[in-house]
């Protein structure tokens, strides 16, 4: 027989459960929460969509949209499939390696690398996407529609299509590597 004081006791608790407070992998900004309504037979059905971008600062981003009875489920759904299509941005010296111009709907934007000490010039929501990626100096530019949800994808698809470019080394520098390489053998055939 179980008495009362034994059930109000308290149970220690569990270290291995997930602390809620416990850091996030992934810093995520709401870009866009906006309310969808939906005509059915006998009346609206109201629900909400939001749009999240999540990053590492170490060049990881990802965003998706999605949409739920709440704000919180929108966002929930929306942080699960960012996860699923993260970006891995290549950089060189804190900034994108070359221009591009990209085309999402008709969103156009423009990146173009900037030189070190110039931050982020961009607008709206391309901003929160260069941000959470890492990048810390870049130009950017919205050509095209001021449509929230475009510009993200494009400013998406835009770092997707960036191509590694290894630094440009003279001859001086090739040329010192190969010294260094030559006495590295002597010495290492005299031990």
């Amino acid at each position: 027989m179980v008495t009362n004081n034994q059930n109000n006791q308290r149970r220690p608790r569990d270290n291995n459960r997930r602390d809620a407070r416990e850091e996030r992998e992934y810093d995520q900004t709401i870009v866009d929460i906006s309310r969808v309504t939906r005509v059915m037979a006998g009346g609206k059905r109201m629900r909400f969509r939001a749009c999240l971008v999540i990053g590492d600062h170490k060049g990881k981003v990802g965003a998706a949209v999605a949409k739920g009875a709440d704000v919180t489920l929108a966002v929930n759904k929306a942080l699960v499939k960012a996860k699923k299509n993260m970006v891995t941005v290549p950089m060189i010296n804190e900034t994108i390696p070359h221009q591009v111009l990209v085309k999402s709907g008709a969103a156009r934007i423009l990146l173009k690398p900037a030189p070190k000490g110039t931050g982020i010039i961009a607008g709206g929501a391309v901003r929160v996407v260069l941000d959470l990626a890492g990048v810390s100096n870049v130009v950017a530019k919205a050509l095209g529609s001021k449509n929230k949800l475009n510009n993200v994808n494009a400013a998406l698809k835009g770092l997707r299509k960036l191509k590694r470019i290894e630094p440009k080394v003279s001859n001086k520098q090739k040329e010192s590597k190969k010294t260094e390489e030559v006495i590295k053998e002597k010495l290492e055939s005299k031990s």
